[in-house]
């Protein structure tokens, strides 16, 4: 990551440049976009592979990124039928997942506009967007603020602050695919999750508004163990789920750990949010080279999306995902490397 502290990167379709900007502190260094708030790099001292997937160049972001890095908005994860009411008023969003579901804030959200650098400071960069109202459907302008730090003892400090005008469902969340040893896959990786139950989905990947409890299933992360596990047919575990660390947001605490057998690296994600999506990037299969001419294939990488949960609009049981004017929603999540 030598070079400037800040740079153009590349230039959207509307001709606009987009900004790498790099920061570094508490053994960390990190390159970001402005184009979708995206962690395009991300480096820990005496590790030489990067921590996360990404692109050496802009083009390939647009063009081919599974959300890689990226900040998506204003609603992140899945809203089904892309339906949902707020104070007895009706709402329809864009059906940008295969027509039938409204994904990650829509075909031209948060994660795939440029965001304006606010702050920058060594170790910090403060990136802001502004959400229009009525883009995609969504109630009222929406603006979110998004602060990357790195702090000390390998500390990637993640901070959403998100104002509205009108009542609208609002959920930003951070989407690195994380890999912490540079192989292939992410097979040599254990990973623990403090939850006990799960959102239960149906065909669309949709939460039904069951809580299934994940009790001698292999979902059940509460102890640390393998990634790679089965069913009692042998079908890999697919992970693409949402687990329940609480009822609410709430103070910030450790959820999850990762750690890799072969590098020593470990990852341990503390949250403020109620829910963590654990996507072991069974889908992956990405058609041009990522980091050092890697393909990305399945399994590949692994997100910790710490958020509210899937849907949660359309659920009276699930965490309150509305957000109102003269609110503030901040979102917290510190992501601590280590290296043993």
């Amino acid at each position: 990551m030598a070079g400037q502290a800040f740079e153009v990167f590349g230039t959207t379709k509307d001709g606009e440049p987009v900004f790498r900007v790099h920061i570094v502190g508490g053994g960390l260094s990190a390159s970001v976009l402005t184009w979708g708030a995206v962690i395009q790099d991300l480096r820990l001292e005496g590790h030489d592979a990067p921590l996360v997937l990404g692109f050496d160049d802009f083009d390939s972001y647009p063009a081919h990124s599974p959300y890689f890095g990226a900040t998506p908005g204003r609603c992140a994860n899945r809203i089904g039928g892309g339906k949902f009411s707020i104070d007895g008023r009706a709402y329809k969003l864009e059906l940008n997942e295969r027509g039938v579901t409204h994904l990650h804030g829509g075909s031209d959200g948060m994660a795939k506009r440029n965001w304006t650098i606010s702050d920058h400071q060594p170790d910090r960069v403060v990136l802001t967007i502004t959400d229009p109202d009525g883009r995609a459907g969504y109630p009222g302008n929406c603006t979110t603020t998004a602060t990357y730090q790195l702090k000390d003892h390998g500390v990637l400090s993640v901070v959403y602050e998100t104002v509205s005008d009108q009542p609208t469902p609002a959920n930003a969340c951070q989407h690195s695919y994380f890999n912490l040893d540079g192989r292939e896959d992410i097979f040599g990786h254990e990973i623990m999750i403090a939850a006990d139950r799960m959102t239960d989905v149906d065909e669309k990947l949709i939460p039904t508004g069951v809580l299934k409890d994940l009790t001698g299933s292999p979902f059940d992360l509460r102890q640390m163990g393998p990634v790679r596990r089965s069913f009692e047919d042998g079908r890999q575990v697919p992970f693409d789920h949402n687990y329940c660390l609480s009822p609410e947001r709430g103070e910030k605490r450790s959820v999850a750990l990762v750690r890799s057998l072969y590098s020593g690296v470990t990852l341990e994600v503390r949250t403020t949010e109620p829910g963590v999506q654990f996507y072991a990037g069974v889908m992956l299969n990405v058609p041009v080279p990522g980091f050092d001419g890697h393909h990305y294939g399945p399994y590949a990488g692994f997100c910790l999306e710490t958020q509210v949960w899937p849907d949660a609009v359309n659920h009276a049981n699930f965490p309150n995902a509305v957000l109102r004017p003269g609110e503030v929603l901040r979102q917290e999540t510190d992501y601590v490397f280590s290296k043993t």
